[in-house]
């Protein structure tokens, strides 16, 4: 008690003390605050958001969706898939879609006011292609095979060094942590965008919750704060995007078992998702085929194929259905189904492509041309996530990268389509929701 008291008489006497200087450093600290948090914005006269995402990326791969703020390749793609002019004005293939010839716009510049030529333009194709400038307006590409949707590829944002570019908003300010961006700051006159990256959804949701940032975008689980009163939820479907069961056609299960793959996707309820996915093209695409075989759920005809299979070899069975944690609500309702008709399930939650499967669950972003090459044809080991391998659609899938008129090469994806779906590698299950929250 003495201790207490010596400090407390302490306390008290230091305070009457500096009584005038605990005074004036309250009110300069409030002020501060003040100014700090009120007043300098409205000086400044510029809006900033922070937002966050999901995802881990380099420098050189950044989000689509955040690139294109800040520039612009030599083409462009329109909502249906279609190639527009972007820094190139016009462009001509030659030598059956082996050489391609670009002219550059009249009047670009860079962020940093150097005039945008062709020599400034490089897309790093290191050895797959030779690339020559005629002038200062012309850029000249040689492939090694012919590529109809070269154009295309070109719509990719191009960047000096130090990602300067020639769009409406400029990179001010890159925070790394290793090789991995954390944090990049866009500008735009006072304007300011600040996108905060982080490895999950759980850790984004944090982040939000913690006040890090105060909008999230392209979310796939909208809760808990679709139950939040302070929080807006914006949902669009996304038609660049699809979720789907990838069949392992090489495996023993399914390897020449047609009417197996056939009956798992038709004793599916697909609709209870949303919007439906009837294929790996985009129904937004100019070569989108809505023709196709839909396989509207339809357990009776499920049990007919199955009973083309044999009860012996469905009794054996016990299918594999490797998931990843985001969809885990998904493959659940899947297995459900399979159930129903007589084949046993099992689920195993994965964060990455596994090795060795029978049937993996993911989502698969759409190209933006038709061009399926590497997803489906037979040499594609790496990203032929099925291992599919059909003659008819290899040959399709080649004709498709070397036609050059427009018509032509639709109808040549027409086919691909009818006939991919036809053959059941995948079963494409639905469209998924992206979901923006905003504070209110």
């Amino acid at each position: 008690m003495r201790m207490l008291r010596y400090w407390m008489r302490l306390i008290l006497a230091f305070a009457n003390k500096f009584k005038l200087v605990l005074f004036f450093g309250v009110v300069t600290g409030f002020f501060g605050f003040v100014l700090a948090r009120f007043l300098l914005p409205l000086a400044w006269g510029g809006h900033t958001e922070r937002i966050g995402l999901v995802g881990r990326y380099h420098v050189e791969d950044l989000p689509q969706s955040v690139i294109e703020m800040v520039s612009i390749g030599l083409t462009v793609i329109d909502d249906q898939g279609r190639v527009q002019p972007g820094l190139a004005k016009e462009w001509d293939s030659e030598e059956e879609g082996k050489k391609w010839t670009f002219k550059l716009k009249d009047g670009l510049a860079w962020h940093d006011g150097e005039k945008v030529i062709s020599e400034t333009i490089n897309y790093n194709f290191e050895g797959e292609m030779r690339v020559d400038y005629p002038n200062e307006g012309t850029i000249v590409f040689e492939l090694k095979n012919p590529l109809a949707a070269f154009p295309s590829i070109l719509a990719r944002p191009i960047f000096k060094k130090g990602l300067i570019g020639v769009g409406e908003w400029k990179v001010s300010k890159v925070s790394l942590v290793g090789d991995y961006v954390e944090k990049i700051t866009l500008r735009r006159g006072r304007d300011r965008k600040i996108y905060s990256f982080y490895p999950t959804e759980e850790k984004l949701k944090t982040a939000y919750k913690l006040g890090s940032v105060d909008v999230l975008e392209d979310l796939l689980d909208p809760s808990p704060f679709d139950e939040w009163s302070t929080a807006n939820l914006i949902e669009e479907p996304n038609s660049d995007r699809y979720v789907a069961i990838f069949l392992n056609n090489q495996s023993e299960v399914f390897s020449s078992n047609k009417a197996l793959r056939q009956a798992l996707y038709y004793s599916i309820d697909k609709k209870v998702w949303g919007e439906r996915a009837f294929g790996p093209i985009s129904p937004n695409s100019w070569a989108y085929n809505p023709q196709v075989k839909d396989y509207e759920y339809d357990q009776e005809r499920a049990r007919e194929l199955i009973e083309e299979v044999g009860s012996e070899a469905i009794e054996a069975l016990n299918i594999q259905l490797v998931v990843s944690p985001v969809l885990l609500n998904v493959a659940e309702k899947v297995a459900q189904d399979w159930r129903v008709v007589g084949v046993k399930t099992t689920i195993l939650v994965s964060s990455v492509i596994p090795v060795d499967y029978q049937a993996f669950m993911a989502i698969v972003d759409v190209s933006r041309d038709p061009d399926q090459y590497a997803m489906w044809h037979s040499t594609q080991m790496e990203t032929n996530i099925s291992n599919y391998s059909n003659p008819r659609i290899d040959k399709l899938l080649e004709d498709g990268r070397k036609e050059l008129n427009e018509d032509d090469r639709k109808k040549i994806y027409l086919d691909f389509q009818r006939f991919l779906l036809e053959d059941a590698p995948a079963i494409f299950l639905y469209h998924p929701i992206s979901y923006t929250v905003e504070r209110k």
